[in-house]
């Protein structure tokens, strides 16, 4: 027997030692804190909005709006549904009919000429007849007319209120506006109130 032979047997000998003397080693189950747990999500609020989709169909009474108006820019800032100041728009103000179309510039062109206030479309969000979540925070909506989508984000937290894009009507509108909350102010904000005016209104309008 060779001196290399007797040096491969011993080897072997001693590996097969350490692995009987060892088994319960390798066999010994990972604590469980050592185990991967898989993720569990929070179960979903039951009373949480789900995103839908509805309808939205032009308002009786639109005024006959062609093609060629939404060609001139002289028609972009004039205001077709109400051309002439409703009788409780600053009465006794003799600059009332100036003042009444600096109040809501651009309104054709905010209706009908970028928005779809004339146009049948589908508008899809958790509240998509709404322009902001009834008690505040960020809200998310967009607007699909045919092919084009058109969206539209809000927030409103006490006295700050902003919101940018296509409204529920399907008229575009941009608002920022900081007022201070009257005392009996709530967190809930009330019912959408039909609109068809473009608001770009930064402040508080009267």
């Amino acid at each position: 027997m060779t001196h290399g032979t007797k040096n491969w047997r011993g080897l072997v000998v001693v590996v097969v030692l350490l692995l009987a003397g060892n088994q319960s080693t390798f066999a010994r189950p990972e604590p469980a804190a050592w185990q991967p747990r898989p993720m569990k999500r929070p179960p979903a609020d039951p009373n949480s909005p789900r995103w839908h989709s509805i309808k939205v169909t032009p308002r009786a009474g639109l005024p006959k709006i062609h093609y060629y108006n939404k060609l001139n820019p002289v028609w972009w800032v004039e205001n077709s549904d109400e051309p002439v100041p409703p009788k409780w728009y600053k009465p006794d103000d003799r600059r009332r009919v100036m003042k009444w179309h600096f109040r809501n510039p651009f309104h054709n062109f905010g209706n009908y000429v970028i928005g779809v206030a004339d146009k049948e479309f589908v508008r899809s969000g958790k509240y998509p007849e709404r322009n902001s979540r009834p008690r505040g925070g960020w809200d998310f909506a967009v607007a699909r007319r045919k092919l084009v989508l058109l969206p539209f984000i809000s927030y409103q937290r006490g006295s700050f209120n902003f919101y940018f894009g296509w409204r529920e009507h399907g008229n575009f509108g941009i608002k920022l506006n900081v007022s201070a909350p009257p005392a009996n102010a709530t967190h809930e904000i009330g019912e959408p109130k039909p609109e068809v005016d473009c608001q770009f209104e930064s402040g508080k309008l009267r």
